[in-house]
């Protein structure tokens, strides 16, 4: 089977539009609670909402964008991916909506974790994300795909570091400063490497060949590009085991211009006329940037400038990726050109803003309380932009589109 049979399986489902593609409830729902935790984390900042979490406030904030936004948008991208890698059938329908509910359930658990015990809000938030990779797990294995178990085995990671977050929580530790923060951050880079590296070139040459241009990426996973993923795989693994030492910082050093240089190879300088490739290459430059800014703060001790640093990572890298292949994937399935249009062009300039002046914030502590009001507002209108211009695109039958 292929990606035609895919698309008739969706075609075939008679109910609700949204069920019909695994990337429509969880773009969808993904984008609106990525704009509503961040209204309500400005709201906390202010003191002008309280929620009933357990949490702390920040560990509640880190954790709901590394685990609950990105496991939606991870969830979105593999049941539209997954099966056109292994030839299967997709997910959709009464089941797809059981997948987002119980995702769904999870922000709830979080969202009032202080009403119910630890492990309560551990199981419901950890059923999803177990239950989903069972279902990836089915999938490449029946399919024999093996080409992407290393995809599977990077969402476990993921799984093991939200189920760590939930164990530290629960000892009363500072959990969006522990292991579980850290080992999520990190699988999240790796997959933004291995699939960006992917799709950055390949998306990257199929434009410019349009274009008639004669200098072309460099192919995707090339002998440097295979030792770039194992210096940064080292690298992190160094810092989540400790984040503040020497070694750490010099590997991140390391793993940041071996990544610089593999972006650079990619022609990403050629594609400034068409937001939906060159965003790709921005996306994926937080990657070395981060890792390069993390490792100075931690070599010039300084572990606060660290953990501001990570927002590279977290709102450039995982923000920043996420958004350009959600509006690509979107237009890409819903029979629209594949061309990013002023309103998407601004949604992608919102989160690099929101980005740097979330960074700004750390440098310029006399005006963090602004640059941080600066930096949400940002990211809010960047997700709820999303959400207004691609909302009726995951909404509506491919055929009224």
């Amino acid at each position: 089977m292929n990606s035609i049979g895919t698309m008739e399986r969706s075609r075939a489902w008679r109910g609700p539009a949204i069920l019909s593609y695994g990337f429509r409830p969880f773009f969808l729902g993904g984008a609106l609670w990525a704009a509503l935790a961040m209204a309500f984390w400005l709201a906390m900042l202010a003191g002008a909402v309280e929620l009933p979490i357990g949490l702390d406030p920040v560990s509640w904030h880190a954790h709901e964008f590394l685990f609950g936004y990105l496991g939606a948008i991870i969830a979105g991208f593999l049941l539209t991916a997954v099966p056109n890698w292994t030839g299967r059938l997709p997910i959709v329908g009464w089941p797809l909506g059981g997948l987002f509910l119980l995702w769904l359930s999870g922000r709830v658990s979080i969202a009032t974790s202080a009403l119910w015990s630890s492990f309560a809000v551990a199981f419901v938030d950890l059923a999803f994300p177990v239950l989903f990779a069972l279902v990836i797990a089915r999938e490449i294995f029946a399919g024999k795909n093996w080409r992407n178990l290393m995809v599977l085995g990077l969402f476990t990671a993921l799984v093991a570091g939200n189920g760590i977050f939930h164990w530290e929580a629960a000892r009363g530790d500072f959990a969006a400063q522990g292991y579980g923060l850290r080992i999520g951050l990190a699988t999240a880079i790796m997959l933004i490497v291995l699939i960006g590296g992917r799709i950055v070139p390949s998306f990257t040459r199929n434009w410019l060949v349009k274009r008639g241009s004669k200098h072309l990426p460099v192919p995707p996973m090339a002998p440097f590009d295979r030792l770039a993923l194992l210096v940064l795989l080292l690298a992190l693994i160094v810092w989540i085991a400790r984040p503040n030492s020497s070694t750490a910082g010099i590997a991140l050093l390391l793993a940041g211009t071996a990544h610089a240089v593999r972006l650079l190879r990619w022609a990403g300088l050629r594609t400034g006329a068409e937001p939906l490739v060159w965003v790709l290459h921005a996306g994926y430059a937080f990657v070395p940037l981060g890792a390069i800014v993390v490792g100075l703060s931690v070599l010039s001790t300084n572990p606060a400038g660290a953990a501001a640093a990570q927002h590279l990572w977290m709102a450039g890298g995982i923000g920043l990726m996420t958004l350009a292949v959600m509006t690509r994937a979107t237009l890409g399935h819903t029979g629209r050109e594949l061309t990013a249009d002023p309103a998407t062009t601004t949604i992608y300039m919102l989160v690099i803003t929101a980005t740097l002046t979330r960074l700004l914030a750390s440098a310029f502590p006399g005006s963090a309380s602004a640059l941080h009001l600066v930096s949400g507002l940002a990211w809010f209108c960047a997700f709820a932009g999303f959400a207004l211009i691609y909302g009726r695109l995951l909404i509506a039958p491919r055929s009224r589109l």
